[in-house]
């Protein structure tokens, strides 16, 4: 990817990582390869941290086991959004480990 590219769409590809903040660099930078890139990650990570915080709460209603899932959830949820803010920020396209390949599925 052109270094150009990267630079312009860096300034707001983080905000892919920060829930439904995913829409200002989608409406503000639409044409930006850098920026869709790291949207289309947030879109799925926005998805499965939808879902798997209903199927975390469900599990709640199991009194040790759902508890540890449901913090295990978060964590790993957690831990995808800051990979995420750290491959935008400094420059890198890399999927996100486990979700990132459903990633280039998504047309925009």
């Amino acid at each position: 990817m052109d270094k150009k590219v990267i630079d312009e769409g860096k300034s707001l590809a983080w905000l892919s990582y920060l829930g439904i903040f995913l829409l200002i660099p989608l409406l503000v930078q639409k044409n930006n390869e850098y920026s869709k890139f790291h949207v289309k990650q947030g879109i799925v990570l926005l998805i499965c941290s939808i879902v798997l915080s209903v199927a975390g709460f469900l599990l709640l209603f199991i009194p040790v086991l759902g508890m540890i899932i449901f913090w295990g959830i978060y964590v790993f949820l957690l831990i995808l959004s800051i990979m995420g803010l750290v491959n935008s920020l400094t420059e890198k396209t890399e999927p996100l480990p486990i979700i990132g390949k459903y990633a280039e599925k998504i047309k925009i």
